[in-house]
Order: structure tokens, then sequence, then C-alpha cells
């Protein structure tokens, strides 16, 4: 296999919490990188982001996501040719009227496309890494399940028609097990020359790679953090597992470069429960201490809840995960340095 300094990934969604990190991670293995965006604005941000690595970074504008037409500056220029895909761009709107249009067929339309556009204008690449989620895997429909451990073996079992008639939020989870189904459907009526690897973490914490401006426009997952300063009570679960960003970001090109690693799901996460990150904040953070819910400390090890096998991407992929203190800590360290 050439070296990194050889190949150039293409990594979608690049201004996004997760994909600045893959790229990052990536540049520093020494890989060419080719991020996509959708307005010029966010190529400016991502440019000036890596401006340091010279071209060894280039933006391309791919304004919808739906049309595999649109991806092909994406491939093309490139200094080195493009061996990988890594897709994190998704739609993502929780705000919609209806979930079929707004939520559902555009998921699995962004999905199709992406591969219809690396069959058709990335002949070298080998592997495309899709970031899925943990929502892919759950069964909302069991609730807390005690007892339970879900392993990549799972599939979320909510159909289009019942999804149509869900709440936002369970309709969105559900575009996502839809949209990774039809990527595996695709690639195994289409057989590309590609393999297809998928990486389903729960929550993503952790610090951005970007500087914090605005506390009021965090990503979801930061916001949910954030708001347990000031809380009056300490959250129940909504997502019982969690992942660091850095760590996350890891998976996703040990899933590129580990030749193991080709047509599997991989779950990236651990338990997670918000008063356990509680718990670990106030030793941490003594300065949080007065700003926080105390809740019932050490209740989160012992609540009867599913728990998710992680296990898989720490054998196959080799990653070690962070500890959720650790990640608390850092999260929390940015929000309080943005605070001053």
């Amino acid at each position: 296999m050439s070296a990194p300094s050889e190949q150039t990934l293409v990594v979608t969604g690049a201004n996004g919490f997760v994909a600045l990190h893959i790229i990052k991670q990536a540049l520093d293995r020494g890989y060419n990188v080719r991020g996509t965006v959708r307005s010029v604005s966010s190529a400016g941000k991502v440019r000036s982001l890596f401006a340091d690595y010279g071209n060894q970074f280039t933006v391309s504008i791919v304004p919808e996501l739906n049309n595999k037409e649109l991806y092909e500056p994406a491939f093309v220029g490139t200094s080195k040719p493009v061996t990988g895909v890594i897709n994190v761009a998704a739609p993502f709107s929780l705000k919609v009227d209806d979930p079929v249009t707004g939520l559902l067929d555009p998921a699995v339309k962004c999905a199709v496309s992406m591969l219809e556009a690396t069959r058709a204008y990335g002949p070298n690449v080998r592997r495309v890494v899709n970031t899925s989620s943990f929502a892919c895997i759950l069964d909302l429909t069991q609730g807390y399940r005690p007892g339970y451990t879900y392993t990549e073996n799972d599939w979320n079992p909510m159909t289009h028609d019942e999804a149509a008639k869900a709440d936002n939020a369970t309709a969105y989870c559900a575009s996502k097990a839809l949209a990774e189904r039809a990527m595996w459907d695709w690639v195994e009526a289409q057989k590309p020359s590609f393999s297809l690897t998928s990486i389903n973490p729960p929550w993503v914490f952790g610090p951005h790679l970007s500087p914090i401006t605005d506390l009021s426009h965090l990503n979801e997952s930061s916001e949910a953090l954030w708001r347990l300063v000031g809380a009056k009570d300490v959250p129940p679960v909504d997502f019982g597992g969690f992942v660091d960003v850095r760590l996350v970001a890891t998976a996703h090109l040990e899933a590129f470069e580990r030749p193991e690693a080709a047509g599997e799901r991989f779950i990236c996460g651990q338990h997670f429960d918000y008063q356990s990150a509680v718990d670990s904040l106030r030793e941490t953070l003594p300065e949080l201490q007065s700003r926080l819910p105390l809740g019932t400390p050490g209740a989160g090890k012992t609540q009867a809840i599913y728990q998710l096998d992680g296990s898989k991407a720490e054998r196959v992929l080799g990653i070690k995960y962070i500890p959720l203190e650790v990640t608390m800590k850092d999260s929390f360290a940015q929000f309080l340095q943005a605070e001053a």
C-alpha cells in the first residue's frame, strides 16, 4: 500500500465537529485531504483552520448532498489520487414539518448519492468509511431495556412507514438506520470496486478543534453537556453511550487503513449517563460544584439500563477508549474558557 503522502482522502462535511478532528489526524498522519463543505463561508473557515498544512489540505464545495454530479469537483484536481472517502456529512435538522420529505428521504438519497459519486469519480478509491450512528442499532421501542447489551448485530427496526408517523426525534433515528441499510444494500447489489465500513458512535463529546466563540451556538452534543450548568436536576439518560471525539476520529482512520475492517460495522462507544458525568466533573473541576445539580452521586453506575458493546472496535481497530472523566474535564475546560 502506498504511503499516506501519496494518497488523498475525501472527507465530507468537513466543517463538522467530528470531521474536523478526522481531518487533523489524517493530515498529521501524512495524508492529503480534500474536505467538502456546502458553502463558500464554510470553506473559508475550514481553510483558515488548516492553513499551516498548505497544499496538503484543499476544500471543495458540494452545495447539495443528494446529487452525485455535484460531488465531481471533490474528486478531481487532487495532487495525489483519491484512495478513500470518509463520509461524515449527512442532512440534520429536527425542525421539519414532514418527517418523510424532511428527514427520511433526504437521508437515504444523500447516502446513496455519495456512493454513486465515489463509483463515478473515484476510480482509485478502495474504501468508504461512513459515519453512521448508534441510533441505527438502538431499538427505541424497548426503552431502557435493562440487562440487554447492544452489539453490531442489532438494528433499529423502525420501518419507513412507522417513522413517517413518528415524532421528529424518533424519525431522525430511523432515518439514520434507513440510510445505513440503503448503503449496505447498494454495495451488495452494485458490487463496486471499493469496500464499505460503518462507524456507529452514540453521543460524541470532547473538545472542539476550533475555538468556541458562542456558547449559545454549540453543536447538539456539546449543548447537551453545557445545559448541565445551572440545571436544577440531573437529566435522565437519553442515549446511554458516549465516545470521545478524538477517539472516534482515530477509529475512522483505522477503519480506512486496516484491511480487516472491510465490510464491518463498529459500535464505537461506552456507557454514558448524566449522573456519572456530573460526579466526575465535581471531582475534576471543583469550580463547577456550585453550578451543577447534585442528583444522587454514584447512582449512574447502578441504574438498570441497556449497555453497548464497543469491544469489536477495540479488537479490530486497535483503539483504546478515553475515560469519561477525561472527556468531561476537557470539554468543560473549553466551555469555561469560552464563558470567560
